[in-house]
């Protein structure tokens, strides 16, 4: 049996190559999932203080509901450009397999590509996040006003 140097290509249906790629499927499901539950916990927690200023009958704290709202914005922001990244991480091994340039070192590289304040941009940017954050602040704002206050 040859001898397998790091420089060798790689054969798509290597069990080592199928890993791999299941690992960054993986990495990729989990930031989604956790961007998803980011959103889940700033609504719970956006709720709990609304539903505490009201209680309290004072309008003005209502405002404290921003905190989480902005905290959640840059969390998930932050889980979403990871999830950019591996993507790019993701295509980038699979172009090099299938220009049979990928490489045994290539298997060990489990980190996300690009510039990541870029991502970090990109994600901002996206409706996912402007859109449910921006959304939550109307939201707030309406209930300071019209329900509590």
């Amino acid at each position: 049996m040859a001898k397998q140097t790091s420089n060798s290509s790689l054969d798509e249906a290597s069990p080592s190559v199928q890993t791999h790629l299941g690992i960054l499927q993986s990495v990729i499901q989990r930031m989604a999932t956790n961007s998803s539950n980011a959103k889940t916990a700033c609504i719970t927690l956006v709720s709990a203080i609304l539903v505490i200023v009201a209680d309290k009958g004072k309008p003005d704290y209502a405002w404290i509901a921003l905190i989480p709202n902005l905290l959640f914005m840059a969390l998930d922001t932050y889980y979403l450009a990871l999830e950019k990244g591996f993507r790019l991480t993701y295509n980038n091994f699979v172009s090099k397999l299938h220009g049979g340039e990928a490489t045994y070192a290539d298997l060990y590289f489990v980190s996300p590509s690009g510039c990541q304040s870029k991502h970090q941009l990109e994600s901002l940017k996206s409706f996912s996040v402007w859109g449910f954050y921006s959304t939550l602040l109307l939201l707030i704002t309406i209930a300071r006003k019209i329900v509590i206050g």
